[in-house]
């Protein structure tokens, strides 16, 4: 088989890409590259620099499948510029279906996200839930489910909401909760929680890309499924990081009250098997530092990146 990657280059795209790779599929990725590419080369492997938008360019021939990773990722680096965030996280995909449809791709695999649900009280967030997103983010991720689903007659729409994903990439993401804390008691000792109550939902880097070979084997498995296997509270993961690296916590305020836990049921009921927990994201992550292939680098934070390089003031 034969796979476009759009965001291919990004934090989870490589991890994924090299497991597609290792699978024996030919692999296409599709990137701005606005955080490097840093997948080795592999004669399965063609990465285009290019932009998602520029739907024309994308050439689609002997493609079998799609796996839409690409968007303006969280909510900061979204609302930086509402217009780019919907027209890449939602118009291109759009655009992405219609002209996957009339090639007659059978499968489209999308990386929506859990936090298309908002605020919940709920003490179990379930995929028939209703949906209030509050950001440009969220707001573009539903969006795009709602109308990849209307192409669910034409091909195998497979829709995975992921919670937060931690844990290492070789582009690597030093602004998600996990590795955040984890680098801070690395390089400072001294680890801030804001807030620290908050109970959030988490997905090792390993698990979410096995994710997604487990629904290219199992295309029938369609619809809309929740990622993520460990609730965890914000001072619970400093605690555990602690417990690895000697680190001071302080506890500050925080005017961010989301605390949620994702139910994951409907996926495992498909037969998915999570590997990995927290700790082990945060051993490993500590580990690549130690060896000296980890490094907090500037393009490992997005919000800060894109401010500098994709949209300067």
């Amino acid at each position: 088989m034969k796979f476009l990657v759009t965001g291919g280059c990004g934090y989870k795209g490589h991890v994924l890409v090299p497991k597609l790779l290792n699978r024996g599929y030919e692999v296409v990725v599709l990137d701005t590259v606005w955080f490097g590419n840093f997948l080795p080369p592999h004669p399965g492997l063609k990465v285009v620099q290019g932009d998602v938008r520029d739907i024309d360019a994308i050439n689609l021939d002997g493609i079998d499948g799609i796996i839409h990773l690409s968007s303006i990722a969280n909510d900061p680096c979204g609302d930086l510029n509402p217009q780019l965030t919907w027209e890449v996280s939602a118009l291109a995909t759009m655009q992405l279906a219609d002209k996957a449809r009339r090639h007659g791709i059978k499968r489209f695999i999308y990386a929506s996200s859990g936090s298309v649900y908002g605020v919940k009280e709920e003490p179990q967030v379930t995929e028939d839930l209703e949906l209030k997103p509050i950001s440009e983010y969220n707001k573009t991720k539903m969006v795009s489910e709602r109308v990849l689903l209307s192409y669910s007659d034409d091909m195998s729409v497979q829709i995975v909401r992921p919670a937060t994903v931690c844990g290492y990439s070789p582009r690597m993401r030093l602004d998600v909760s996990v590795n955040m804390l984890t680098m801070q008691a690395l390089t400072n000792g001294r680890i801030t929680v804001f807030g620290g109550k908050q109970t959030r939902p988490n997905i090792h880097i390993d698990d979410i890309t096995d994710v997604y070979l487990h629904l290219i084997d199992h295309p029938e498995v369609t619809g809309i499924y929740n990622a993520g296997f460990e609730n965890i509270s914000i001072l619970d993961i400093a605690n555990l990081v602690a417990k690895h690296i000697p680190a001071d916590i302080v506890v500050s305020e925080s005017n961010d009250p989301r605390s949620y836990r994702v139910n994951s049921d409907r996926l495992l009921a498909t037969g998915f098997k999570p590997r990995k927990r927290v700790e082990d994201a945060v051993t490993e992550i500590i580990q690549k530092f130690k060896a000296g292939e980890l490094k907090d680098e500037p393009h490992f934070h997005n919000l800060k990146w894109m401010q500098k390089t994709v949209l300067p003031q």
